[in-house]
């Protein structure tokens, strides 16, 4: 029998809490899925799996084969990425999950250039705002928002949002806004999650003074990028991460309104599986995003007057 193969089934086995769930995850059959761990224990001479048709337990002698299984595995997967990276460099496919705003704006676009850089690899995207699980999608790199509270899973910080409060040039100009507790909230455009109407509140906080803003715009979204193209024609004002807005502010669409003023913050994370091997394409991919998110930075605005109004100039 194929002792790898099966170390490598009995561990998906676990990873996904059941035989279906893993086989779908290698793509497999259900029945070579459940021959592989047969095959397994009958070389063992021991039983790993508990199983019945609602659930999986290990038992005491599976609990100490998994740790060994995940190490020889990992084992195994460097010393061949070490051998594929001397012959070819970096190369294979490479399995990708983000959020649609991210992957729209800044994502997509960059993995394209990655290809470039590295030709061997094949990149799949995948975009949606309802996170999968790593594991039973075989998803092997993931954007994630916030905090990692999956105990399988590690996340590196790459790269910390704020939010910004942004409006086209003649809109903030005739506004003639100095705090953002002179808002019109019917002048302001929410962004609601997905499950409510009810848009977002702003935050903003300066020297020890706090502000809460509701938007009561027009119109409200529960997409960036719908939110930003609104803006860019004079819309109204909008409250998004900064992250999104470096190109439209860069052009001249949008100015950022409040840049002396702090507002809430998002962390994006390089999300991997915490028990498998980091193949040098992942560390590659995470080394580029965080190439590719520090030139999102945007530049360093002060305010000033212009007349009775204020825009963002860069500092001399």
């Amino acid at each position: 029998m194929d002792r790898l193969r099966g170390m490598e089934i009995f561990v998906r086995i676990i990873e996904c809490g059941s035989f279906s769930k893993a086989a779908e995850s290698l793509d497999l059959a259900n029945a070579t899925v459940t021959s592989n761990l047969r095959n397994l224990e009958k070389h063992l001479g021991v039983t790993l799996i508990q199983r019945n048709t609602r659930h999986l337990n290990l038992t005491e002698e599976g609990r100490a084969f998994l740790p060994k299984c995940r190490a020889i595995l990992n084992a195994v997967a460097e010393a061949e990425a070490n051998v594929n990276v001397s012959a070819k460099g970096v190369a294979g496919p490479l399995r990708i999950e983000a959020p649609f705003a991210l992957g729209h704006s800044l994502l997509c676009p960059a993995v394209v250039e990655f290809t470039r850089l590295y030709p061997e690899v094949s990149a799949s995207v995948t975009l949606s705002n309802n996170p999968q699980r790593l594991i039973e999608s075989g998803t092997d790199i993931a954007i994630r928002m916030d905090r990692v509270e999956d105990a399988d899973l590690v996340g590196r910080p790459i790269y910390e949002a704020k939010y910004i409060v942004c409006a086209a040039p003649e809109v903030a100009e005739n506004a003639g806004l100095e705090e953002p507790s002179q808002l019109d909230p019917q002048r302001c455009l929410g962004l609601f999650p997905e499950g409510s109407y009810t848009p977002n509140a702003w935050h903003f906080s300066r020297n020890g003074t706090v502000f809460d803003l509701q938007p009561e715009g027009p119109v409200h979204f529960n997409n960036t990028q719908a939110l930003l193209h609104a803006a860019t024609v004079g819309a109204g004002f909008i409250y998004v991460l900064d992250i999104f807005t470096t190109d439209f502010i860069k052009q001249g669409k949008l100015v950022n309104v409040f840049p002396e003023w702090e507002t809430s913050k998002r962390i994006f994370h390089a999300v991997t599986v915490k028990s498998r091997f980091v193949s040098p394409k992942v560390r590659a991919f995470i080394d580029f995003l965080l190439e590719v998110f520090d030139s999102r930075r945007p530049p360093v605005t002060t305010q000033v007057k212009i007349g009775s109004t204020r825009r963002n100039q860069k500092p001399l």
